[in-house]
């Protein structure tokens, strides 16, 4: 099977699994390609935790995850060192952080101590015990997601990590003839013995090295010089709307920084791969833009206060910066 057999076939084994979710599907495969995590924004119940596992069951990789709740400590994430009384000596034991995909459940339930451990392992794709460093494996993916419902006993993303994730998705719930289809899928299962909070059984469809493959080709896709400057206009636009009109003045207080530049170049070759071309078209920069900008824009008071957020302020800008 050839590499873009591979992944037409992972998307659509996911799509099918994942029902109504094309968007969310896409993102996924989008942020493996472009070798970054990504942060899942939505109510309980829209398949959110499933994608993550239906992507991890086809790709030939180790998968864990995790609940984050308020009492968990750093090194149920990164391990710890164990004493052997036998010899007296420390063994590290490895924490779910070595795993190739790592599902954060409910992120933004865990303390800080918490988030700063994953901020590194995210940032530097290492872990730090002591004194010891240990690397993370090449293939490294956090999907995480926060429920945007409750907020009690939750603790905000601060931005530093909220800036290492690659995309910032909001996914909703689907439309009714979506529904009743899942209600469909979810009836198949309970027929075949499969709990409703388990995920059937999938052959995996591609292998890390096919991984590494598609990213090294996303990479070599062609970027004209106008659509690369038009990249760099669109997030230094973040820092100075007020040159795309005067309704934007004041609007933000922190803009997008140039990783976001890095992040939107990245993302839109993968999908532009994905969808079969080699070469970029604006269309791959304006559909990933505000899934990039939406966690990397922080607005000011007064314009949140006149009913301006991160979405509506990249969607502007998205309307206003000349396209090439």
């Amino acid at each position: 099977m050839t590499l873009d057999n591979a992944f037409l076939t992972l998307r659509r084994t996911l799509e099918g699994a994942v029902l109504g979710q094309a968007a969310l599907v896409e993102r996924l495969l989008v942020a493996l390609l472009a070798d970054g995590h990504l942060l899942v924004e939505g109510p309980p119940g829209v398949a959110k935790t499933r994608a993550a596992h239906v992507l991890a069951s086809l790709i030939d990789a180790d998968f864990h995850r995790i609940q984050f709740t308020p009492d968990l400590l750093p090194a149920d994430l990164t391990g710890s060192e164990i004493f052997r009384p036998q010899d007296g000596s420390f063994r590290f034991e490895r924490g779910p952080l070595f795993h190739h995909l790592l599902l954060a459940d409910e992120i933004n339930r865990a303390p800080a101590k918490v988030q700063s451990a994953l901020l590194e392992a995210m940032g530097e794709r290492q872990v730090t015990i002591g004194q010891t460093t240990h690397a993370l494996p090449r293939l490294f993916l956090v999907v995480a997601t926060q429920n945007p419902i409750e907020h009690e006993g939750t603790y905000p993303l601060p931005e530093a990590q909220l800036d290492r994730f690659l995309m910032h998705v909001r996914v909703g719930y689907p439309e009714a003839a979506t529904e009743r289809n899942i209600l469909r899928l979810a009836r198949a299962e309970a027929r075949a013995g499969i709990a409703s909070s388990a995920i059937p059984a999938l052959l995996p469809v591609i292998s890390q090295e096919q991984v590494f493959a598609a990213r090294r080709a996303a990479l070599d896709l062609h970027l004209s010089p106008d659509l690369e400057d038009y990249i760099v206009r669109l997030v230094a636009a973040t820092r100075t709307p007020e040159l795309y009109g005067p309704d934007l003045a004041g609007a933000v207080r922190f803009g997008a920084s140039p990783r976001a530049t890095i992040a939107l170049d990245r993302c839109a070759r993968a999908r532009a791969w994905l969808h079969g071309r080699d070469y970029v078209s604006p269309d791959d920069i304006q559909a990933l833009a505000p899934d990039v900008l939406r966690h990397r824009i922080l607005p000011d008071w007064e314009a949140m206060a006149d009913g301006m957020n991160a979405d509506t302020l990249a969607a502007a800008l998205l309307a206003r910066v000349p396209v090439p």
